[in-house]
């Protein structure tokens, strides 16, 4: 009751207001319907590791890729295409500390897991910055996505059994094969994972290696299953 007057009397003195053009947020988002509408969905992508197909594919069929070399995490799930403004929004959470975007790009996976009522797991695990980046940058994006959608699908969160060993380029920045080299070694798993199913999540997949690493050593360390969420896949 007494949070429910809390958010009563903060949405009567600071209203919900469209952080891309400014007109009056929907259903207390901090996003107009006219520009949510405009997000770039990635409605038509492999059910396995979420790369885009043609619009005029089968949306429920696997890429080629997985079905080839399948990832080791059971299924990426990523409700947006890494395209404006989705990239806009995640790049000012990233680079200039806008963390109300982060909130605002929270819900937005919280309300496509609901509606597209996806299995739960058992703990929720963001994907770690190296100490020295987290230094720089003052927070670690990928933790700051997953406060929130924690706390709404009343998820257990656990920040620091992995830890990233290696102070990484960024993967936007490489081609696929230097991505591979780039990460192959840079995550530690301190102990044994409890939980049977567990969430890897992260701002943007790329081409999945990132994901890929850190899923197999959870594997390896008692895990049954993994999977990953993400706001945005790489086109």
């Amino acid at each position: 009751m007494v949070n429910k007057w809390m958010n009563f009397i903060q949405a009567l003195l600071y209203p919900a207001t469209c952080t891309l053009c400014g007109a009056p947020g929907d259903d207390d988002l901090d996003i107009c319907a006219h520009c949510r509408r405009e997000l770039p969905d990635n409605r038509t992508c492999c059910r396995r590791c979420a790369a885009p197909f043609a619009a005029s594919a089968d949306r429920h069929r696997i890429c080629g890729r997985c079905i080839v070399d399948p990832p080791p995490f059971h299924r990426c799930i990523t409700p947006f295409l890494y395209r404006p403004p989705v990239d806009t929004l995640i790049s000012g959470l990233k680079f200039q500390g806008k963390l109300g975007n982060g909130k605002l790009l929270s819900l937005l996976l919280v309300d496509f897991l609901k509606r597209n009522r996806v299995d739960l797991p058992d703990i929720i695990v963001p994907i770690p910055l190296h100490w020295k980046r987290v230094a720089e940058r003052g927070f670690n994006q990928s933790l700051e996505l997953a406060r929130p959608v924690s706390a709404h699908l009343h998820l257990p969160l656990d920040s620091t059994t992995c830890v990233r060993r290696i102070p990484t380029v960024p993967q936007l920045t490489l081609e696929k094969r230097s991505r591979l080299r780039n990460i192959r070694g840079a995550f530690d798993v301190r102990r044994d994972i409890g939980a049977r199913h567990v969430v890897l999540l992260d701002d943007v997949v790329t081409t999945g290696a990132t994901v890929s690493e850190l899923a197999a050593q959870l594997l390896q360390r008692g895990a049954k299953k993994v999977d990953v969420w993400a706001l945005a896949r790489t086109p």
